[in-house]
């Protein structure tokens, strides 16, 4: 056993020191199978697992270095390049770092070591400032275990063609033996070379089975897909030819021709590796390393005249070109924005995609801008391409959760959705109710807060808001600044625009004002003004009456505003309207604690204010009776002296300038209304006043007769539903009153 183990890890370890990770990794699987603590297997395991599986190779290297702190010199180097995979930035660079410091100053590493750590800052801010965006995995009809990359869609967004190094390319059968030779179809590194495979759409999210293109297309080493031009009739891709070459291929019916190679002045010796042809073909933008001197990748164009040959190249510029790798051009169909990928700038790790947009005042191409997260992750993402009506894009990417190394996503900007229905009495689950507040609340991919807010209309009931998609939302329901309930709404991701979603609330709620609709009207205010018109105070002197004929009642008053001035004016004018008939009834001998006043302002508009007449609807005060949860309007009419209880007790401020939250407070008593019984009784209240109160046998019909020590009276009866009141005061006035509760 102890043989077969020395030898298994032997053939892992040469596999590893060829850089070929897949063929390592089940022969340090056997060894840890037998030798779970073999701690120099488990941290070459851990490199070799990086590409297929982010998670198990910190796993693996984070237990070889417990088990055996100095598994390797540059253990610290490897724990930073996991811990960054894993988004664990803090931790990388503090093993970075460390790494760092076991190093000679004059040693070579330090600069790529300091380009780390700067991309794990620089992952951190991505990180932490998400944008709102969708990532989609193409899912494993297109995706393997193997790498999938190069995107290419057809104009109509039916046909994908991609790259792939799955089982299913051409000489997969063939040994590492032959590839050598150069013979099958598998690389230096144990992987198949790259092979070229189409796949036409079934529907929004499924393909149908790729099939490969590998017939004139398939070289001898790697072929990608780059782009299809000219309506589809031609096609750009890669082949491994002098380091790497550009070259195009015509349709011919259903195949393609014979690749022939593009110019000198675009292919050299050097590595060519993209390509991008504007729609009238007149310009190429290609990543090259001719030019560089590592044979780093830049990005430079070249132009001809119809029906010419490509001339010579020339740079784009330093705000895209860095010392490191930049690749992969493509542009908008305008031809204003640019996109690529890059090793420099400032990437979140490996390959990142950024954007620049072309100044056409300056005539050059502005300064390059990182997509961010979650487009790129700290591992690499290339082969950015926008779909034919630019709503969403693909792109090729190592990420957590893909189906092993490289896979095809597509990236969608979450919309907005409308968010429609209506708020019902959850009573009956068939009253709709009107004037209620509706607040959405939530946030963004950044944490950011956002609100979106709506009244239920006064005729339907109807509410609709535009909120974005993709996230949970707080709902807010609240009626005359009090909040009723709020509920979780979890709203799903949509990438298309116009998407409808109706989502209808059942709250416990009974409209008071509908029932108290042919007690009070309301009052009406000028233009900017909060004086009583000759009008308001005859309307004044009703609420007055009916209040001293039900000592039971109180009322919360109610300012609005039209929406000529700011919220902050209207709010204070609200206020004053409302204090205006607060201070009238106080001074007829409405005692404070029966009543509060709220301001709305402009906040709850009784018709739209797109016209004077409208506006003069909006420039009100309501007067609202206010009811304890349970209570009816009936039970407060009917209970004699103060209130539900029979006191009123409360120390109501009387004012309230705090908008739709109302917090003016006041009291109808502390108790509860008991059943009324058969048969007759008598009170004394504390003020003196006497209340008489008669009940018939089946409790259908009450009388209760007031006086107060002044020589105010009242006498109300109540039957079946409807409301029977007269009042006489002291001076001699009398009031009457007949409405309906129900």
């Amino acid at each position: 056993m102890a043989q077969s183990t020395r030898k298994q890890l032997k053939t892992a370890n040469k596999f590893w020191e060829q850089e070929n990770y897949r063929a390592a990794i089940p022969f340090y699987e056997q060894v840890l199978a037998k030798e779970p603590n073999n701690a120099l297997a488990l941290f070459r395991a851990g490199i070799s697992y990086m590409s297929f599986d982010k998670e198990k190779a910190s796993d693996y290297i984070y237990k070889a270095q417990k088990l055996k702190p100095k598994v390797a010199k540059d253990v610290e180097y490897w724990l930073g390049r996991v811990d960054h995979l894993n988004y664990n930035f803090d931790e990388a660079i503090t093993h970075f770092q460390a790494y760092n410091a076991t190093l000679k100053k004059k040693d070579t590493r330090k600069a790529d070591l300091a380009q780390l750590i700067q991309h794990a800052k620089n992952a951190k801010v991505q990180f932490n400032s998400p944008k709102d965006i969708f990532v989609k995995n193409l899912g494993p009809t297109i995706n393997s275990a193997y790498s999938e990359h190069s995107p290419v869609i057809s104009s109509d967004d039916k046909v994908l063609l991609f790259t792939s190094r799955s089982e299913n390319v051409t000489g997969a059968n063939a040994d590492a033996g032959k590839a050598k030779q150069g013979q099958g179809n598998v690389a230096s590194d144990g992987e198949y070379y790259e092979d070229i495979f189409e796949a036409k759409r079934i529907d929004e999210d499924e393909w149908e089975k790729p099939r490969s293109l590998s017939g004139a297309l398939n070289g001898k080493g790697h072929d990608a897909s780059i782009q299809v031009f000219d309506n589809d009739t031609k096609m750009l891709m890669y082949r491994q030819d002098e380091n790497g070459d550009i070259f195009y291929s015509e349709k011919n019916g259903g195949d393609w021709t014979e690749p022939k190679k593009l110019n000198g002045n675009i292919n050299s010796k050097q590595f060519e590796s993209d390509a991008y042809i504007t729609p009238d073909g007149l310009t190429i933008y290609f990543s090259t390393g001719k030019y560089s001197e590592d044979g780093r990748l830049d990005i430079y164009y070249a132009s001809r005249q119809a029906g010419g040959d490509w001339g010579p190249a020339k740079s784009i510029g330093n705000a895209i070109n860095t010392k490191y790798d930049d690749d992969s051009p493509y542009l908008s169909r305008d031809g204003k924005t640019l996109y690529f990928s890059s090793r420099g700038h400032n990437t979140m790790g490996g390959y990142d995609i950024f954007r620049s947009v072309y100044d056409s005042i300056g005539n050059k191409w502005g300064q390059a801008e990182n997509m961010g997260y979650p487009v790129n992750t700290p591992d690499d993402d290339t082969y950015y391409r926008l779909s034919p009506d630019g709503s969403y894009a693909y792109l090729s990417s190592y990420r957590i959760g893909g189906y092993g190394e490289k896979d095809i996503y597509t990236i969608n900007y979450i919309k907005n959705v409308t968010i429609k229905g209506k708020v019902f009495s959850a009573r009956d689950s068939v009253t709709v109710i009107p004037g209620v507040e509706l607040v959405f609340n939530g946030q963004t991919a950044d944490k950011t807060a956002i609100s979106f807010r709506d009244v239920t209309r006064p005729d339907s009931g109807n509410y609709q808001v535009n909120v974005l998609s993709g996230r949970t939302y707080q709902v807010a329901l609240s009626k005359d600044g009090k909040n009723i309930a709020t509920e979780e709404f979890a709203v799903p991701i949509v990438t298309a625009d116009s998407s409808t979603i109706t989502k209808n609330f059942y709250i416990p709620y009974v409209d008071t004002m509908s029932l108290a609709g042919d007690m009070f009207k309301k009052i009406y205010f000028d233009t900017d003004k909060y004086n009583l018109r000759p009008e308001s105070v005859t309307e004044l002197n009703n609420v007055a009456r009916v209040l001293k004929a039900n000592p039971g009642l109180n009322i919360s008053i109610e300012g609005h505003c039209d929406a000529r001035n700011t919220d902050e004016y209207n709010m204070v004018l609200g206020q004053n309207r409302s204090n205006s008939a607060y201070n009238f009834l106080k001074k007829n001998g409405i005692g404070e604690t029966r009543m509060v006043t709220v301001s709305y302002g402009e906040r709850r508009p009784a018709a739209p204010n797109d016209s004077p007449e409208n506006m003069q609807l909006n420039r009100r005060v309501e007067f609202r009776p206010i009811l304890k949860e349970g209570q009816s309007l009936q039970d407060v009419m009917t209970a004699p002296g103060g209130g539900a209880s029979g006191t009123s007790t409360g120390t109501g401020t009387g004012t309230s300038t705090s908008g739709a939250t109302g917090t003016g407070t006041m009291s109808t008593g502390t108790g509860t209304a008991a059943p009324l019984q058969p048969g007759k009784t008598k009170i004394k209240a504390a003020d003196g006043t006497k209340v008489k109160t008669k009940v018939d046998e089946d409790s259908d019909k009450v009388k209760v007769k007031t006086e107060s020590p002044t020589g105010e009276k009242s006498k109300t009866t109540t039957k079946n539903g409807e409301i029977d009141a007269k009042a006489k005061e002291a001076d001699g006035d009398k009031t009457k009153v007949k409405t309906k509760t129900e």
